[in-house]
């Protein structure tokens, strides 16, 4: 048996670049595919670890970062608790994301700066979000399991059957047909042959939240998502520090075709440079 990495991806925001959003910049706006990848060995330690932390807070439901961020739904009892109390709560979680054998992966779309780039080429025909950050996701992780010797078996959540077979059909294509993308645009990320993708692609399976290993891909997902736009954002700041996040194992020349991908952000970087011109204005007081 070939030795075996695993990608358990989760989803953040729409899959349609056509919704309609808050007319602001600074509006966080994005469709994230993302989560953990890891060795398939150290599926039992991780587990363990996830089941001691639901045990020491009586939790025998799924972690659901939404939910834990929001204090809602199963998660509304960490309203009654005290600062202390929830202080403590997010510390034994942040122990448990930075403590575990896995590396952070996502794939993440600013909505706007999609639309911006590719409406006037491609009008109404561009490409759905979900298939561009699969398969930027999928390829990335390969090559870091190439890169180790082992194979790539790819976790998505379980969702609908038209959602499923689309992912299926992402998949197959990326085995058969290679990455969908203009080859000419996609040089400098030296991109997988369809051939070693084939080759490293060993499987794909569907997941429910049940899964202790999808519910840690979707706590990860989260902050690797709002760091995008908000990289001072305290739990993205936490993987960084204790690098856990696939960009912190790379170097700066490696980032831009191995790590997170941020796609798209022209508009977001045009909105951070106008925000640090007006602060340096009023300081300034002109």
């Amino acid at each position: 048996m070939p030795k075996v990495m695993c990608l358990y991806m989760d989803d953040s925001g729409t899959r349609n670049p056509d919704k309609k959003i808050a007319d602001d910049l600074t509006y966080k706006d994005w469709f994230a595919l993302g989560g953990i990848l890891m060795k398939e060995e150290d599926d039992g330690q991780i587990v363990t670890q996830h089941a001691k932390f639901c045990e020491t807070w009586g939790i025998t439901y799924p972690l659901r970062s939404y939910d834990i961020r929001l204090w809602d739904k199963r998660f509304s009892w960490l309203r009654t608790l005290s600062a202390e109390e929830r202080g403590k709560f997010m510390r034994g979680l942040g122990d448990l994301l930075t403590g575990i054998p896995v590396i952070g992966y996502a794939a993440v779309i600013d909505r706007p700066g999609y639309n911006a780039r590719y409406r006037e080429k491609y009008g109404r025909q561009t490409w759905q979000l979900c298939q561009t950050a699969f398969s930027v996701i999928c390829e990335r992780a390969a090559k870091r399991a190439r890169s180790e010797g082992c194979k790539l078996r790819v976790f998505v959540e379980e969702g609908d059957k038209t959602a499923d077979g689309h992912v299926r059909q992402y998949y197959s294509d990326l085995r058969t047909k290679g990455m969908p993308f203009d080859t000419g645009n996609m040089k400098k990320y030296a991109p997988m042959t369809q051939e070693e993708l084939a080759d490293t692609l060993y499987d794909l399976r569907f997941r429910t939240k049940k899964s202790p290993l999808m519910q840690i891909a979707d706590v990860y997902l989260y902050p690797m998502a709002r760091g995008g736009y908000d990289p001072n954002y305290t739990p993205y700041q936490m993987l960084r520090t204790s690098k856990k996040l696939i960009d912190d194992l790379l170097s700066e020349e490696e980032t831009p075709h191995l790590g997170i991908k941020y796609s798209c952000f022209e508009m977001v970087e045009k909105a951070r440079e106008r925000a640090k011109s007006k602060k340096a204005s009023r300081k300034t007081g002109s």
